[in-house]
């Protein structure tokens, strides 16, 4: 459980303006903190899976979060992943539809140039 002090912390240094407590920034920055401190205790007792279950669904709600900002602001989404050192697996990018067609056509054309060889 983060303290009071630490949490206030935490917003000051990823608050995006003045009056920010909620943005993905701050909520993200709060659950890596909390992900450390409950990776740590879980170091220590292997056998607390009622911890374990609440870890799990922090990460899923960082990750959620992640998405989310990666989709809004890729330059905080950079940001906030190199400065907490945060490991991303797969990068979830988001295409236009004009690419996506445009990759279709390419494909498509590719694919009678093929045929006709």
């Amino acid at each position: 459980m983060l303290t009071q002090q630490k949490k206030q912390r935490i917003i000051n240094k990823f608050k995006t303006h003045e009056k920010d407590t909620g943005s993905a920034e701050v909520q993200i920055a709060i659950l890596t903190e909390e992900i450390k401190e409950l990776t740590k205790h879980l170091r220590s007792h292997k056998h607390d899976y009622s911890s374990r279950r609440g870890l799990l669904k922090k990460l899923g709600e960082r990750r959620r979060l992640l998405r989310y900002l990666e989709s809004d602001n890729p330059k905080s989404f950079e940001k906030i992943v190199n400065e907490l050192n945060i490991k991303i697996s797969r990068k979830i990018r988001v295409e236009e539809p004009e690419e996506l067609l445009e990759e279709l056509s390419a494909a498509k054309s590719k694919e009678k140039n093929n045929k006709s060889t």
